[in-house]
């Protein structure tokens, strides 16, 4: 009996024995794998941070190109905003030059209408000025021997509304034959505008003749006006 309970017990003891020993391999195994298993997740979780610092660095790189564009949109939006008002600005200055033009039109067009009439008035004018002097021309002038058998001419008389410059310029004329004003206007040291007035005067008063073919006129003493000019009347009482 007593040797029965020792054999069992070796038994026992032996398949507790071998039982213990398997459990510590398989723990053995199962605490390898466990390391295995951790290394490999370290890794993984390695990896992923990695991963994510990665694409962390691209978002922010991203997010600084986004700022900087967008910063550039707000540039530009000002700018087209400023644009926007010069425009406006030029629109209505346009607009004001626009009105300017057409306003200047009108003058222009009421000017030239105007002048128009003026070329037109001076023309008819010059017409009625020449027929005047064709109608003049065909009137037959008496001889000095019958103006002075009706009526006698007294030089003194006849020249007495004449001013001394005007009565030289008669006689420089009488005696030179016919002269422009610019020729006369040394003699009688005038301008040549106040001769060339001086000159219209005496021809409009009836002392001269001019010749119109060309510009300047050319002026010449009457005929009668000549034989004043060179007759010496004694003076009577």
């Amino acid at each position: 009996m007593p040797e029965t309970i020792i054999v069992l017990a070796s038994i026992l003891l032996a398949l507790t024995t071998a039982a213990a020993l398997e459990y510590y391999r398989m723990l053995r195994r199962a605490q390898k794998e466990y390391e295995k298993a951790k290394g490999i997740v370290e890794d993984i979780v390695l990896s992923f941070d990695r991963q994510l610092k990665r694409e962390n660095e691209r978002l922010e790189f991203v997010a600084y190109k986004i700022e900087g564009m967008a910063s550039k949109i707000d540039g530009a939006v000002n700018k087209a905003d400023q644009t926007e008002k010069h425009v406006s600005v030029l629109e209505a200055k346009v607009a004001v030059t626009y009105e300017d033009r057409e306003r200047y039109i009108t003058r222009l067009d009421m000017t030239d209408s105007k002048l128009r009439d003026v070329v037109a008035s001076q023309e008819a004018v010059t017409l009625k000025i020449t027929s005047l002097e064709e109608q003049t021309k065909r009137i037959p002038v008496a001889s000095e021997a019958n103006v002075e058998a009706v009526i006698p001419i007294r030089r003194d008389k006849a020249l007495a509304p004449l001013t001394e410059t005007e009565l030289s310029a008669l006689e420089f004329l009488a005696s030179e034959g016919p002269k422009t004003a610019p020729e006369i206007k040394g003699r009688i040291r005038l301008s040549r505008e106040h001769t060339a007035r001086l000159m219209k005067k005496l021809y409009e008063s009836g002392y001269l003749e001019r010749e119109t073919n060309k510009i300047p006129f050319k002026y010449s003493v009457k005929k009668e006006m000549e034989k004043l000019l060179k007759k010496t009347e004694p003076e009577t009482s």
